[in-house]
C-alpha cells in the first residue's frame, strides 16, 4: 500500500511539472514571435524538449511497469528508449530551425522588444523554478533527472533576464542571436550524445564496458569450470541489463553438482543486479549449437 501511494505521488509531481511546462512553452513561442527574440525562441525549443521528456516519462513510467506478456516477454521497459529517441529527434529538428533563424541575424541583427523579454524571463524563472521545486521532493530516478532539466531551464532564463536588462541600457542587438546560438549548441551537444547512447542500446550494444569486464573477471574466478563463451550483455532501457552466457563443463557433471554450480553462479552475479540472466551449461565434449553467432 505504501509503494502504491509513493508511485501515485511521483506521478502527480511529474504531471504537475508536465502541464506547467507545456502551458509555458506555448506562451514562449507566442512571446518569442511578439518580442522578435531568437533567444526566447531557442529557449522555447529547449522547453518543448523538456515538456516531451516529462510527458513521455510520465506516460512511460506507467506503461514501463506493466508486467511482461506473451507478446512482450521482457516487459515494457524498452519503451523509455523509444521515448528518448523521439525526444531527441524533435530537439534536433527544433535546434536546426533555431540556428537557421539565428545565424543570419549575426550579420543583420534586429533589436528585440526588451521589455517583453524581461517579463517572459521573470515568468520563465518562476514557472521552471516552481516545477523544479515540486520535483525536488521526489526520490525516483525519473524525478531527479527531470529536476536537473528544469534547473537548466531556470539558468537559461536567468541568462535571458540578464541580456534583456543589458539591452535596455545598451543597443547591442547582436546579443540576442549570440544567446540563441549558445543555447542551441548546448542543447545539440547533449541531445546528440544522448541519441548516440540510445541508438547504441537499441542496437543491443554493451551498455557499460566496465560492467562487462567485471562480469567476465567474476566468471573467470569460478573454479568449477575453465571456459565460457557467447557472453552477451545488453540493456532493456539503460538501467535494466540482460546477460546470457554459455559455460563449458570440463567433465561429466552430476545433476546435483550442476545445481550447486547454478547456485554459486547466482551468488557471484547477484552484485550486478541483472534483470534477466540466462546461463547455458555445455556438457563435456558437447558441441555448441550457437557456434555461428
Amino acid at each position: 500500500m505504501h509503494s502504491h501511494s509513493h508511485d501515485d505521488n511521483s506521478s502527480a509531481r511529474i504531471g504537475w511539472a508536465f502541464f506547467l511546462n507545456v502551458g509555458f512553452t506555448i506562451i514562449e513561442f507566442v512571446g518569442g514571435i511578439l518580442t522578435n527574440s531568437t533567444a526566447i525562441m531557442a529557449d522555447a525549443v529547449h522547453d518543448l524538449g523538456d515538456s516531451l521528456s516529462i510527458g513521455l516519462a510520465w506516460i512511460l513510467a506507467k506503461l514501463g511497469n506493466k508486467p511482461a506478456s506473451q507478446n512482450f516477454s521482457y516487459g515494457y521497459k524498452r519503451l523509455s528508449l523509444l521515448g528518448s529517441l523521439i525526444n531527441g529527434i524533435v530537439l534536433i529538428a527544433g535546434s536546426a530551425w533555431v540556428l537557421y533563424q539565428s545565424i543570419p541575424r549575426l550579420f543583420d541583427p534586429e533589436m528585440p522588444v526588451t521589455e517583453g523579454m524581461l517579463v517572459l524571463s521573470i515568468f520563465g524563472i518562476a514557472v521552471n523554478g516552481f516545477a523544479a521545486f515540486k520535483l525536488s521532493k521526489g526520490k525516483t530516478l525519473n524525478e531527479k533527472v527531470l529536476n536537473w532539466h528544469l534547473l537548466e531551464d531556470v539558468l537559461g532564463w536567468v541568462a535571458v533576464f540578464i541580456v534583456s536588462v543589458v539591452l535596455m541600457f545598451v543597443e547591442w542587438p547582436i546579443l540576442d542571436p549570440i544567446l540563441a546560438i549558445g543555447f542551441t549548441l548546448f542543447i545539440l551537444f547533449n541531445v546528440l550524445r544522448n541519441v548516440g547512447t540510445t541508438l547504441k542500446l537499441f542496437l543491443q550494444g554493451v551498455p557499460d564496458k566496465n560492467l562487462a569486464g567485471k562480469i567476465e573477471r567474476k566468471l573467470k574466478d569460478v573454479q568449477e569450470f575453465q571456459r565460457f563463451h557467447h557472453l552477451h550483455l545488453w540493456s532493456l532501457d539503460g538501467e535494466h541489463h540482460v546477460l546470457t552466457v554459455h559455460i563449458e563443463l570440463e567433465a561429466d557433471v552430476s545433476l546435483e553438482d550442476q545445481r550447486d554450480l547454478k547456485r554459486r553462479l547466482s551468488q557471484e552475479l547477484a552484485e550486478f543486479d541483472l534483470s534477466h540472466t540466462t546461463v547455458e551449461f555445455e556438457l563435456y565434449n558437447e558441441p555448441c549449437r550457437d557456434h555461428s553467432i
